[in-house]
């Protein structure tokens, strides 16, 4: 199927969804390591709109966005189907996999995606904001992370995964970034985002993803993203 290459960074949870999605699939490439926060030039060759990882080569032809590519991948190899092949369940697993990224993380803001817009203070919103400021709109922007996360809460109930089989699906890698660093975002942050008393089947499902030998071997260092996140953290910090 062509030469697949993958250029990422070990700190983006959206790179390590893209590269669960390519061992799901049993599909072999070259990793590319990039620092987002010095873009090599092979990174602004091939993503000269977003300037951002991850991008997939494929052939020599790029791929960018995440859940652009995990879709991608899906249709492209066969085995381990990813998206549902409901065309109702699958618009849904879109659904949900951007309005995590978008509202709770989110992904255009606060991910490894784009860390020099964060420190330019660009307006954001979700689970990540409540890390760095303080009162009334700390207290705000923690609840309206809960809301959001109420939702999935809401979705993943009477589910062992998202995709509602006994396999992991689309939406369970677009979500791995829960059990990959939310605990590491609370630590950050000095709050709590999800309980067991009210994210009970959140936090099983959480736990169940992560405890995939396949999904487990590829977390990224919990070390590195904690010193990641504490460096984005403490930079917003002094700008505001």
């Amino acid at each position: 199927m062509g030469e697949v290459k993958l250029i990422g960074s070990y700190t983006s949870l959206f790179c390590t969804r893209v590269e669960w999605a390519l061992k799901l699939k049993g599909v072999q490439y070259e990793y590319v390591e990039d620092d987002v926060f010095n873009k090599s030039p092979l990174l602004l060759q091939h993503s000269p709109v977003h300037k951002k990882v991850p991008v997939l080569l494929h052939d020599g032809r790029p791929i960018a966005e995440s859940l652009v590519i995990l879709q991608y991948i899906d249709e492209t190899w066969s085995g381990n189907t990813l998206l549902p092949q409901d065309s109702y369940d699958r618009a849904m697993a879109h659904f949900w996999a951007k309005f995590a990224d978008e509202k709770i993380l989110p992904a255009n803001e606060v991910s490894c995606h784009r860390p020099l817009l964060l420190l330019q203070g660009q307006c954001v919103m979700g689970s990540f904001m409540a890390a760095w400021k303080d009162g009334e709109e700390r207290e705000k922007a923690i609840e309206s992370a809960q809301e959001s996360f109420a939702f999935l809460e809401k979705l993943i109930q009477g589910k062992k995964y998202f995709s509602g089989e006994d396999e992991i699906g689309y939406l369970d890698l677009a979500l791995g970034w829960i059990p990959l660093c939310l605990d590491i975002l609370e630590e950050v942050g000095g709050m709590k985002l999800v309980d067991a008393e009210k994210f009970p089947s959140l936090l099983e499902w959480a736990h169940n993803f992560a405890e995939i030998p396949l999904i487990k071997e590829r977390f990224p260092p919990r070390d590195a993203l904690a010193n990641y996140f504490h460096k984005i953290v403490g930079l917003k910090r002094s700008k505001k």
